[in-house]
């Protein structure tokens, strides 16, 4: 088949019947997500009626100064104390941000109204009034103040903003001068870091009054970095969070994910490599007959398997006498596995339950097992009662990194307990971006890298929904969101997965020609600013979003020279 040939390993329609029957008790209101009525969405606990950031956060005082979560603001107004002085000149080492040329802030419609209104217009205007800071050669700095002229807030409702952004308004994905959200976030986190109180207080308010939860890219960004800011400097929150995964009900929760895959291959297009490498490692398998066992460590939920089952029926000599699918879930250890995204779904929310069923109309016999409050790096054959006589695949998603490489070296001591198990191939799919954890930066350094990553997702995704609205992907960047607050995203890129694979024994896999050409013709259904990028070196295959990397997809197999020397 040639390229031109190829055609998307789309899920075929009676799969996705299946699915959309699976989650038909849904609210009327979802039927028409742009357009549906305000007081079904109120009936709905999970609807937070008051998402604002309130001044409270915004006018920090010496109590926000002296919270556990920010010891070097504490140490700083000690410093302030003992010395007299009222305030922190500005460090004019830290630059000043660029704020957006014509940036208008969204405002939701109040209660009262019945309508609602398109988002409004605030200006706020550039003092070029100067500080004059003295340091220590005497020598004047001037620093810019920018003056924000703030609207008076009112308690907001949950009415639709009318005003719609366009999906491609943020298309200045790697254009940092357009991303005036990212200009005003990691100044602030520097500015935190050095403990200049004055200019944290400067920076937030300002971001409060541009932050918004239904604007453009930059608009959210700004919003979910605000919260983000101020949970780091204040022990607790006068506002509750965004929406996400564990706080939805369980069936809006799946169609979430079924609409998210639709739109954009984030997870879609590392799905499919992943079903396509099984079924690769399997025609290499000389005896079709053996049983099969896939051991999933990933965030899917479960969704992409039911396209595995059937495209198992297609396989020459037919599906495995039985296949396995043992499910390692995400646990709280630690207390911050709650805080990665992606990885928990709603309590109740039992979609594997309902594959055996589906596998039986498709005569295959299926059986699922979950490990519940199971540590990573204490896998073994007995706990995932592995057999010799079948044939065991492991596929990791997005759920690696959380292991600590630090010390102690949870990654290379899980890698090693994989290792040991002899399976016969790994599936490793991981975000590739540089690591944001406490041990590899200071707060300033971890907090741009995981406003990077944020930033390609929503801008990714305002580009996937077309600028529209709705809940689905209100949950979904609400859960991407979770990023920015957790301390534990310790992630790698590809080059140094790489090199932790090989040291413990395993050696890459080219990806098939099938597995290629299936994932290519599956990217052109998305918008065009996706692309693939396979490489020749280690065989993997990256996932890019305008020209920046975002997550990429390998194969690895037990080094069987090694075994042997």
């Amino acid at each position: 088949m040639t390229l031109e040939e190829a055609e998307p390993n789309r899920t075929p329609d009676h799969i996705l019947d299946w699915l959309e029957d699976s989650v038909s008790f849904l609210p009327s209101f979802l039927d028409d997500p742009y357009n549906n009525n305000s007081d079904d969405i109120n009936s709905y606990q999970w609807w937070d009626q008051n998402q604002c950031i309130g001044q409270d956060l915004i006018n920090i005082g010496a109590a926000t100064a002296t919270s556990v979560n920010s010891p070097t603001i504490a140490a700083a107004e000690n410093t302030i104390n003992n010395n007299g002085m009222n305030m922190i000149l500005s460090n004019p080492t830290v630059p000043n941000p660029v704020l957006p040329t014509n940036s208008s802030k969204r405002k939701k419609p109040s209660d009262d109204d019945l309508v609602p209104r398109t988002s409004q217009n605030h200006q706020y205007k550039r003092s070029q009034s100067s500080k004059i800071n003295e340091n220590e050669d005497g020598k004047a700095g001037a620093e810019e103040v920018v003056v924000v002229v703030a609207p008076n807030k009112r308690s907001t409702g949950n009415k639709k903003n009318s005003n719609k952004s366009s999906g491609n308004n943020s298309n200045n994905g790697n254009n940092k001068e357009g991303r005036w959200a990212e200009q005003l976030l990691n100044p602030c986190a520097i500015a935190i870091t050095a403990g200049n109180l004055t200019r944290v207080q400067h920076l937030l308010y300002v971001l409060n009054e541009l932050a918004s939860s239904t604007g453009d890219a930059n608009h959210r960004l700004a919003d979910h970095g605000l919260r983000a800011l101020t949970h780091h400097v204040s022990s607790s929150s006068a506002c509750t969070g965004p929406v996400t995964f564990a706080s939805t009900e369980p069936k809006f929760f799946q169609r979430s994910l079924l609409k998210f895959y639709e739109v954009s291959p984030w997870f879609a297009f590392p799905n499919n490599i992943a079903n396509a490498s099984i079924l690769q490692i399997l025609a290499q398998e000389p005896d079709k007959k053996r049983n099969l066992h896939i051991l999933d460590i990933g965030v899917s939920h479960g969704v992409q398997w039911p396209t595995l089952l059937e495209a198992l029926t297609r396989r020459s000599g037919g599906p495995p006498p039985l296949v396995r699918i043992t499910v390692v879930a995400a646990t709280a250890e630690n207390n911050q596995i709650i805080d990665t995204p992606f990885s928990i779904g709603p309590p109740a929310h039992d979609f594997y339950s309902r594959l055996p069923g589906f596998a039986k109309s498709m005569n295959i016999n299926l059986q699922i097992n979950r490990l519940e409050n199971h540590p990573l790096q204490n896998l073994t054959a007995q706990t995932i009662d592995n057999s010799p006589g079948e044939t065991l695949i492991v596929c990791a998603q997005f759920r690696l990194h959380h292991l600590n490489h630090n010390i102690p070296d949870q990654r290379t001591e899980f890698l090693k307990a994989l290792r040991s198990l002899e399976p016969k191939g790994v599936i490793l799919s991981e975000n590739n971006i540089d690591c944001s954890c406490s041990s590899c930066g200071d707060f300033a350094t971890g907090f741009s890298r995981r406003v990077e990553y944020l930033w390609r997702f929503l801008d990714s995704t305002s580009s996937a929904f077309k600028g529209r609205e709705s809940e689905e992907r209100r949950v979904m960047e609400g859960e991407a969101a979770k990023a920015l607050t957790n301390q534990g995203e310790m992630n790698e890129g590809k080059e140094k997965w790489c090199e932790r694979m090989r040291s413990v024994g395993f050696v890459g896999e080219v990806l098939g020609e099938d597995t290629i050409d299936g994932a290519r013709a599956l990217l052109r259904k998305y918008d065009g600013n996706w692309e693939m990028r396979p490489e020749e070196k280690d065989g993997c295959v990256g996932l890019w979003w305008k020209g920046q990397p975002v997550s990429f997809c390998s194969l690895w197999k037990p080094n069987i020279k090694e075994e042997e020397s």
